[in-house]
């Protein structure tokens, strides 16, 4: 059965291309109000005028920098001042890089710990209590597949993205007795402006998706009536993540380096 969100509001982060956009959309096809976050204003107006028009709902967007620490009361500072309460996020912003730790700039590196984790938590930690309340929308936190192993030459990517897996089944378990959908979602290679921010294809790993193929997926898992706490994006990509739950760490370590070394085909 599909889920009806009319009369509830999304907010999306990282909303202004890719995965972000997409989600946006399939909300509003739905009914939903969106409210879209990201640093890029004149592409985030662009994309809430277009839904506006196509899908005849409300679509806010607000221009922030969610790597910054005191984003997330930015962040409800900017929805108080425009009346607006929400009853669903989806946290996707973030961003990785790709080479050896020792060798990574450590600014980048801590600006992706503060996006990838930090914001992340203060983000859901700010609005969780509301969600849960209302009851009627969905918590989802885009991890990766690279959360299920370690990732040499993505090393602090991978491991963001463990963190964001683990935290987030913890709080579906949490908030089991709610009516909150709280799902993880681990896409694998998708055809975004990913790895334009990463600088190489060669992080890529399988076949590539596109955006629209993992949000039907996970639309697909909301409609559940007790959706999984968390889903892997790709068939191949499921069996993969499941596999390499058996192996010995030390294989999944070597097998991991071997893969993200080699050129993305």
């Amino acid at each position: 059965m599909t889920t009806d969100f009319t009369g509830t509001t999304a907010l999306i982060t990282g909303a202004s291309s890719g995965l972000g956009a997409e989600f946006a959309i399939a909300f509003a096809r739905r009914g939903a109000d969106v409210v879209l976050v990201a640093r890029r204003e004149a592409r985030l107006r662009e994309l809430a005028e277009r839904i506006e028009r196509e899908h005849g709902v409300r679509a806010t967007p607000i221009a922030l920098d969610l790597a910054q620490p005191d984003a997330h009361t930015a962040l409800r500072a900017a929805l108080h001042d425009r009346g607006i309460r929400i009853q669903t996020l989806v946290n996707n912003a973030g961003f990785g890089v790709k080479g050896a730790f020792v060798e990574s700039d450590a600014g980048r590196i801590a600006e992706m710990v503060q996006l990838n984790i930090a914001s992340l938590v203060a983000i859901t930690r700010e609005f969780l209590p509301d969600l849960v309340a209302d009851g009627r929308g969905a918590l989802v936190n885009v991890a990766s597949v690279a959360a299920y192993q370690p990732c040499p030459d993505m090393a602090v990517y991978g491991a963001s993205k463990s963190f964001v897996l683990n935290y987030t089944e913890a709080l579906a378990h949490e908030t089991r007795a709610s009516s909150l959908r709280v799902l993880a979602l681990s896409p694998g290679a998708t055809s975004t402006e990913f790895f334009d921010v990463v600088g190489t294809r060669d992080a890529a790993v399988g076949r590539f998706q596109t955006p629209e193929q993992v949000v039907a997926l996970t639309m697909r898992r909301l409609d559940r009536r007790r959706p999984p706490a968390s889903v892997v994006s790709g068939r191949a990509n499921a069996l993969t993540s499941t596999l390499v739950r058996f192996m010995p760490r030390s294989l999944a370590l070597a097998v991991s380096g071997r893969v993200l070394a080699e050129p993305a085909r």
